[in-house]
């Protein structure tokens, strides 16, 4: 009964308190409503809670693909740069690619996205349907293979090692 009443009760309680510190009051008033709203909004989006806890099976070469994407976004950042400020706009050759991938864990394909989209120049924009290719534009792209070299191999297997095993 109770926890159908509050699914998630961490949520719940910070809910209500983030109410009452937006609001600057504890009058009852407000802690009716914003107990209505930490017991009525978990309840109204279950349908959109995430999948149960993701099971981290190589948290050392989580750590190491996370430093290796933060260089690589750093880099990426002085590259993106260069070519804005001293390229000429028909210089510059945006695409679109198409990558096949092997990875099927809903999380190792959300942490790959946001790799992919943190990094300067790169954009995830969609999974195409039917397929498990993702569908990546590039800002100035010059070897189409070297992008999916680099996806799977430097990204995609790491993540499929760390949530698939």
């Amino acid at each position: 009964m109770m926890k159908r009443l509050f699914p998630s009760l961490r949520l719940s309680a910070a809910l209500l308190l983030a109410w009452l510190l937006l609001n600057q009051s504890v009058e009852p008033a407000h802690l009716l409503l914003g107990a209505f709203l930490a017991v009525a909004t978990p309840l109204l989006t279950r349908s959109l809670q995430p999948l149960p806890h993701a099971r981290i099976r190589r948290p050392l070469l989580l750590v190491r693909l996370l430093f290796t994407s933060l260089l690589e976004i750093i880099r990426s950042c002085f590259n993106v740069s260069r070519i804005i400020l001293f390229t000429r706009p028909e210089g510059v050759n945006s695409q679109f690619i198409r990558i096949p991938l092997d990875l099927r864990n809903p999380y190792g394909l959300a942490l790959l996205s946001c790799i992919i989209n943190t990094t300067p120049g790169t954009v995830w924009a969609e999974i195409l349907p039917g397929t498990n290719d993702l569908a990546l534009h590039v800002f100035d792209l010059h070897d189409a293979q070297w992008w999916v070299d680099t996806i799977k191999s430097v990204y995609e297997r790491p993540l499929i090692e760390i949530f698939e095993g």
